[in-house]
C-alpha cells in the first residue's frame, strides 16, 4: 500500500505542476497559488464539517500550520529560480527535496533493505535525469542555485511535516484544511505586497474566469497528493514513500509530451526509465 499511495501522490503532484505551469503562462504565479489553494480550502472545509473533523483538533495541527507557512515560501522560491533559469538545472535540482523526508526516516531508525536501497539510488538518479539537466550552455546564476536549494528544503520539509500532522483520516482532512488556510493567508499577504510594489494580480484582460476549473483542479490535486502521501507514510517506511512520491517530475514531463507534444530529450527518456526501474526495485524490496 505504501507504493500504491506514493505513486498516486507522484501522479497527482505531477499533473498539478503541469496544470500550474500552464496557468502561470497567462496569470501571475501568486494569483494561481492563492486562488487554487482557496478553492481547495473551501472544499476541505465542507469535508471537515461533513465528517466531524473538528473533533480531531489537537497539538498535531501545529505540524499542518507549519507546513502551510513553509509551502508558499518554497513555491515562490521555486518560481523565482525558474525565472532566473536555466530550467534544465532548476527543475532536477529541486528534486533534492526528497533528501529531507528520507533523512528524517533514517534518523527515526528506518533501515531500507538491499533492494530498497538500490531502488532509492536508481529512482532518485532517474528523477534528476528526467528533469532534463542542462549539461552545457548558459552559466547558472548563484542566486538561482540558492533559491532552488531553499525551495527543495522547503518542499522536503512540507513532506515531513504533513506526514506528522494527523493519525486518523478525519484528522487528516482537518490538517489539510489548516494547511490550505495558512497557504492562502501567506500567499495572499505576499500578493498584496507584490501589488503594492507594482506587480500585477491579474492579466491585462482581467481575471480569467474561464480558468476556474483548471485552478480548482490544480488546488484539489495538490490537496489529494498531500493526503495520499500522508497515507503512504503510515503504510510503510518514509524512506520508500518519499522517493516514490518524488517521481512527479516524470509525470510532468510525460504530460507535456502527451498534451503539448513536447519532445523528450534522450537524457529525460533515460531518466524516466531509471525512475521506473527504481520503482520496481522499491516495490519488490
Amino acid at each position: 500500500m505504501t507504493a500504491f499511495f506514493a505513486l498516486i501522490t507522484s501522479l497527482l503532484w505531477g499533473l498539478a505542476d503541469f496544470g500550474g505551469g500552464l496557468l502561470t503562462r497567462r496569470t501571475p504565479a501568486l494569483t494561481v497559488v492563492v486562488v487554487s489553494q482557496a478553492i481547495a480550502a473551501v472544499v476541505l472545509g465542507a469535508i471537515v464539517l461533513a465528517t466531524g473533523g473538528w473533533s480531531e483538533t489537537g497539538s498535531r495541527l501545529w505540524f499542518a500550520f507549519a507546513a502551510g507557512l513553509v509551502g508558499p515560501v518554497a513555491l515562490l522560491c521555486f518560481y523565482q529560480a525558474l525565472a532566473l533559469g536555466p530550467m534544465g538545472v532548476v527543475s532536477p535540482l529541486a528534486t533534492l527535496s526528497v533528501a529531507v523526508p528520507v533523512g528524517v526516516g533514517l534518523v527515526l531508525g528506518e533501515r531500507p533493505g538491499l533492494f530498497q536501497a538500490a531502488g532509492i539510488a536508481v529512482a532518485v538518479t532517474g528523477v534528476v535525469l528526467a528533469g532534463g539537466p542542462q549539461l552545457r550552455g548558459a552559466a547558472v546564476q548563484r542566486r538561482a542555485i540558492l533559491m532552488t536549494l531553499v525551495a527543495a528544503v522547503g518542499f522536503g520539509t512540507v513532506f515531513a511535516l504533513i506526514a506528522e500532522a494527523s493519525t486518523t483520516v478525519t484528522g487528516l482532512f482537518l490538517a489539510l484544511f489548516v494547511q490550505r488556510v495558512t497557504n492562502v493567508a501567506v500567499g495572499g499577504a505576499a500578493l498584496v505586497v507584490s501589488v503594492r510594489r507594482g506587480g500585477a494580480a491579474v492579466p491585462e484582460g482581467g481575471f480569467p474566469w474561464g480558468s476556474l476549473p483548471a485552478l480548482a483542479f490544480v488546488g484539489l490535486a495538490d490537496v489529494a497528493a498531500n493526503g495520499t502521501y500522508a497515507m503512504a507514510t503510515r503504510s510503510g517506511p518514509v524512506t520508500v514513500a518519499a522517493v516514490l512520491a518524488s517521481l512527479y517530475p516524470v509525470v510532468t514531463a510525460l504530460a507535456a509530451r502527451g498534451f503539448l507534444s513536447e519532445r523528450l530529450r534522450g537524457i529525460q527518456t533515460a531518466g524516466a526509465g531509471l525512475a521506473l526501474l527504481g520503482t520496481l526495485l522499491l516495490a519488490t524490496g
